[in-house]
């Protein structure tokens, strides 16, 4: 078809065969076929650039990205935020963030208003990468820059102080997701739920354990794993335990064996303090 010259062939067409050379391992082939579509780009839209360029992130092509975004600055009007998102993510994705913090930098200083979706994408690179303090000074930039936090922020940052231990932070970022979950339908990732379950269960801080457990009880996040730990929480800090299997069947969570051993020891904390 390609060789035809009675079918018109566009920079689709040239991107779906560089995906198919792609994932055959044929990658000189895939690049060339991207060449091609290149030369088929309009410049009166910026979805075929956009495609494109996620084409050469696939490819771990950070100069054929680059290439892409500056050429696509020849289409008329303003560049959407979502544009400067997709090249900031084929830049991640092609291993490049130094190129993605410098497309990041350009959207700076053409934006009207800071945009936490844009700087979104910069911050799970950090992450991601371990560099929580680099994630945590992107992030006090935004702020001060004006830009209003959404639930994906909080998640991002959560994610990094649980990876690197700093569960003061993390319980912090996750009042302040939860806050916002009135006006979204957003729900945090369950490994991060249990995460900070776990540093209240390991501190033997039964008050916030209980009142965390509450809180997601109104969101419908609770989990046989969670009463668990809720339940470890008041054994290690030698406490008697509010009624949890009541507060599991009105959840309708069923018990275990684990569970049933759990209650025994807490219920032996309860004859003692009676005692």
């Amino acid at each position: 078809m390609v060789n035809d010259d009675m079918v018109e062939v566009g920079w689709s067409t040239y991107c779906t065969l560089a995906n198919i050379y792609r994932t055959n391992g044929l990658n000189t082939e895939a690049l060339a076929c991207l060449r091609s579509a290149e030369t088929k780009l309009s410049p009166s839209g910026r979805l075929g650039y956009s495609f494109v360029m996620t084409c050469y992130a696939a490819l771990n092509d950070s100069k054929g990205v680059m290439r892409l975004w500056e050429a696509s600055k020849s289409v008329p009007g303003r560049i959407p935020a979502a544009n400067y998102m997709s090249a900031i993510l084929c830049s991640i994705k092609a291993g490049d963030i130094s190129q993605a913090e410098w497309i990041f930098g350009s959207w700076e200083a053409e934006c009207k208003k800071h945009d936490v979706r844009v700087s979104n994408v910069l911050l799970g690179a950090y992450v991601r990468n371990g560099w929580i303090e680099k994630a945590e000074r992107l992030h006090l930039h935004m702020l001060e820059k004006g830009a209003r936090p959404n639930y994906k922020t909080w998640e991002i940052l959560m994610e990094g102080f649980v990876q690197s231990k700093q569960m003061d932070k993390a319980v912090d970022a996750m009042k302040k997701g939860l806050s916002l979950l009135k006006s979204c339908h957003w729900r945090p990732p369950i490994e991060l739920v249990e995460a900070i379950a776990k540093h209240f269960e390991e501190q033997g801080n039964v008050d916030d354990a209980y009142r965390y457990i509450k809180v997601l009880q109104r969101l419908n996040l609770t989990s046989l794993p969670l009463y668990k730990s809720l339940l470890r929480a008041y054994i290690n800090a030698d406490v008697a335990p509010p009624n949890i299997p009541e507060m599991m069947a009105n959840d309708q969570i069923v018990m275990d064996k684990e569970m049933d051993q759990l209650v025994i020891r807490a219920g032996k904390i309860d004859i003692a303090c009676n005692g």
